[in-house]
């Protein structure tokens, strides 16, 4: 079997962007390449064609082409093109894209098409309580309508975009995100920078980031040398027009909170499981996701993660026994938990233990692998 990814981002030093949906399909096409499996990654948005290779998985990259009309169009018919004409060169069986944006709105392909419902505008939109342009919910919509079926990362997910777009409940299949496990090793849970708490991903709103600019101000109140360190590119915020919405998280906190902050922007991959390994605490208050690798990427490390209590997080996170879970708007408690697990050493090692139990149960892309291509094959099929 021969499968074919279509995607805005990847994890490989000639790509321009790589964040949590590039690090999935980077993680199963390994995968399916260990299996067997010829995997082919299409990565558009690219500043020049290339075809590069890595880890036995062959990558195009495909250059951003401009139109004077209508570029949202004629570009995605080139990337149409594009794939097929590779699709029919290596007889690829079956292609897979996200929802975001819609990309494959107005795409033929020839082949089977599974869209993984990563988080699209739609979702994010409604998760957030905020307004989507009718423009891109349409894109959406029409890409969503001509897929042949969907994989979803969490129930949730694919419940809420099935509402959203009235999806067929028959063609939606839910198989979790997976992590090479043997990459994620932490051989001394015990030994961390005590009362410092880490915050991996992008600095913008719908990821709970204000509310944790407060979260922390009550945490030096009650703890002095508690630390907080932020990882992850900063944006613009929807709602104020800011620039930058780290500068709205310097606006919040208070002086003696400011001076026990420290964000370090975005940082290569494998300083950020160095970082994991060293906190005390990873907290991830998001308001809006579809899984959260970086939520696993920590439990695996045996870290105590404090999550938000929303949808998808009960499927990672079973509260009191593996992580917890407090709902990013209640920033007293939210505050509290992290505090007592400051206080409690034990505590989080044996969170941390349990916490890397969940992953290899539900996580360890090993055994998740087998679902997707069982999956392709009934589609081809």
């Amino acid at each position: 079997m021969k499968i074919g990814f279509i995607t805005s981002e990847y994890p490989h030093p000639k790509v321009k962007h790589a964040a949590g949906i590039g690090t999935s399909i980077h993680n199963l096409s390994v995968a399916l390449v260990k299996r067997g499996i010829d995997v082919t990654v299409f990565v558009y948005h690219q500043n020049k064609n290339n075809i590069v290779y890595s880890e036995g998985v062959e990558i195009y990259l495909l250059k951003t082409k401009r139109y004077k009309f209508f570029t949202w169009y004629f570009h995605r018919k080139h990337i149409q093109n594009y794939v097929n004409k590779v699709v029919c060169e290596k007889k690829i069986d079956v292609l897979e894209a996200p929802d975001w944006t819609g990309v494959t709105a107005f795409m033929h392909f020839k082949v089977p098409l599974v869209i993984r419902l990563h988080g699209s505008d739609a979702y994010f939109c409604k998760l957030e309580n905020r307004k989507q342009k009718f423009k891109n919910f349409m894109f959406e919509k029409l890409a969503l309508k001509k897929a042949t079926a969907f994989i979803a990362p969490t129930t949730y997910a694919g419940v809420e975009t099935r509402k959203i777009f009235s999806l067929d409940k028959k063609k939606i299949k839910t198989i979790h995100y997976g992590l090479q496990l043997e990459n994620f090793i932490n051989v001394t849970p015990d030994d961390y920078n005590r009362h410092t708490i880490l915050y991996i991903g992008t600095i913008i709103r719908k990821k709970g980031v204000l509310e944790l600019a407060q979260i922390f101000n009550k945490i030096v109140e009650a703890n002095p040398n508690a630390q907080l360190i932020l990882i992850g590119s900063d944006a613009s915020d929807i709602k104020t027009g800011s620039k930058s919405t780290y500068s709205l998280m310097q606006n919040l906190f208070s002086e003696k909170a400011k001076k026990q902050s420290n964000y370090l922007g975005k940082i290569p991959y494998k300083d950020v499981k160095v970082h994991i390994k060293k906190a005390h605490v990873c907290v991830f208050p998001s308001f809006a996701e579809t899984l959260g690798m970086v939520t696993i990427e920590s439990m695996a490390l045996q870290k105590p993660v404090v999550n938000t209590s929303i949808g998808w997080a009960q499927e990672l996170i079973d509260d009191g026994v593996n992580g917890f879970l407090v709902h990013p708007s209640k920033i007293d408690e939210y505050a509290a938990r992290i505090i007592a697990l400051f206080n409690d050493e034990a505590l989080c090692l044996e969170i941390g233990k349990a916490a890397r139990k969940k992953v290899e149960t539900l996580f360890d892309i090993d055994k998740n692998v087998d679902i997707n291509i069982a999956y392709y094959k009934s589609i081809i099929t």
